[in-house]
């Protein structure tokens, strides 16, 4: 099933099949072993093998991958490099800290290719589990900051994934000014998502000109790079708004167990896996095509951060929470029968003839089956952002999405607007962004786009 509402919680089983069965960013051996070398235990290798002055570009990028070798199995790493983004098959880690950025108004083309490629050359080193630079947090000059925060050394690389994004303001500003020099390389379907049932979407929280996307299993990890791109933007782009999640709440390998979401439910449990390489190409990656030739091999993400009304929920019947699923609590399974991988049967009927699944219920409208077939890969994650004025938890599910066209999508999510489970939910945050493919080692994110 590919839903586009919520999921459910987890497994730590990191699998590494995915990685090359999808054209996926490769990925390390996932087996830990007893023996972690650090951060700065490899900052240290690098400076013995006299190499720490390669610093810029493709040199430095040959540089981490060789240490990467050094550190198998010093927990899992992924290139940023591959036929593919990275942290959209990779199988989901347990974290994420998204964030969105609004490129400065003076900002010009250069400054901007500029911190795509200092962005890509840190996520390269980030992902293997080393400094965003080679003097890093304590290798540089006693008088300037340091290059990296620091938070991150003594930590092993934790599956560190980053995704990066651009939103339509690349493309052009809100008075339609061609700002960069690609408004004639926009994608026809990068536009604003519309408006739906249920939304009660927040400005300050919606959109940005670009996304960044930084998955792994310590947070930490994943707040470090947020951090540091943030850091790195400064005088370019500006934090517009971000959201950290835990718990994954989707699978996208079949090494991995279906979590549950905060209400309980398992929930996408017919996501599309890593594994299903013909599905992958069908739904996921943008194809020669589709649209201008520099996002053939990407994505498109969509970000929705969707509130959970815990207290109401909580209030309701275990009967009724399973008629909004469609699906028994405790196995899993669809309401018409067998376990949790069996096929919903949307023709079952109970002893007064009305259908074993609510033909409103999550999962008989978030179904393929009654979406003609559309599907979307989502990597969803929990989140609690504390309580609100009345002393409501104010939690619920960060669903991102990729998808080949956003169009998949939206019609999914037309289909929800009769949803049960709308009782329940409220959409308060948006935005889609084109997901650029790095599939040369040494590149950058947008230089399909920027050097076409």
């Amino acid at each position: 099933m590919a839903t586009t509402g919520l999921t459910g919680a987890d497994d730590d089983q990191p699998a590494s099949p995915e990685s090359t069965d999808s054209g996926e960013a490769g990925a390390s051996a996932a087996t830990p072993k007893p023996e972690h070398v650090s951060r700065r235990g490899l900052f240290g290798a690098i400076a013995a093998s006299g190499v720490m002055g390669m610093l810029a570009g493709g040199a430095g990028v040959r540089l981490g991958q060789t240490i990467a070798e050094q550190s198998e199995g010093d927990g899992t790493t992924y290139a940023f490099f591959g036929e593919h983004p990275a942290g959209i098959t990779t199988p989901m880690q347990d974290r994420v800290h998204f964030a969105a950025f609004d490129i400065d108004d003076d900002a010009s083309r250069e400054e901007l290719i500029d911190l795509l490629q200092r962005w890509s050359y840190a996520a390269s080193r980030l992902q293997l589990g080393l400094d965003v630079s080679a003097s890093g947090a304590v290798g540089g000059s006693e008088y300037a900051p340091p290059d990296d925060t620091g938070e991150a050394l003594g930590l092993p690389p934790s599956g560190l994934t980053i995704t990066i994004g651009f939103g339509p303001g690349v493309f052009e500003d809100a008075d339609g000014n061609d700002r960069f020099g690609v408004r004639d390389q926009r994608p026809e379907a990068l536009a604003p998502l519309p408006a739906f049932s249920g939304d009660d979407l927040r400005a300050a929280i919606s959109g940005g000109d670009l996304a960044v996307q930084a998955c792994a299993d310590d947070p930490q990890v994943a707040v470090h790079a947020i951090r540091n791109f943030t850091r790195m933007a400064f005088g370019t782009a500006t934090l517009k708004w971000s959201s950290l999640g835990f718990g994954r709440t989707s699978s996208t390998s079949r090494a991995q167990r279906t979590p549950r979401n905060l209400f309980g439910f398992k929930d996408g449990t017919h996501n599309i896996m890593a594994e299903d390489v013909d599905d992958t190409n069908d739904y996921v990656w943008v194809q020669q095509g589709d649209g201008p030739d520099w996002l053939a091999g990407g994505s498109y993400m969509i970000v929705r951060k969707i509130r959970m009304l815990i207290e109401s929920w909580d209030r309701s019947q275990l009967g009724e929470q399973e008629r909004v699923f469609g699906r028994d609590k405790g196995e899993g399974a669809p309401l018409s029968g067998g376990d949790e991988f069996t096929a919903p049967n949307f023709a079952a009927t109970d002893s007064a003839g009305e259908p074993r699944i609510p033909v409103q219920s999550h999962v008989h409208l978030a179904h393929p089956e009654q979406n003609g077939g559309k599907r979307i890969l989502r990597r969803a994650f929990n989140y609690v952002d504390g309580n609100d004025e009345l002393g409501l938890l104010d939690a619920g599910l960060l669903f991102i999405s990729f998808q080949r066209d956003p169009q998949q999508f939206i019609d999914i999510q037309k289909n929800l607007s009769r949803d049960l489970l709308n009782e329940y939910i409220r959409h308060v945050s948006s935005g889609v962004w084109a997901v650029p493919p790095i599939p040369t080692d040494g590149s950058y994110a947008g230089a399909t786009l920027f050097e076409a």
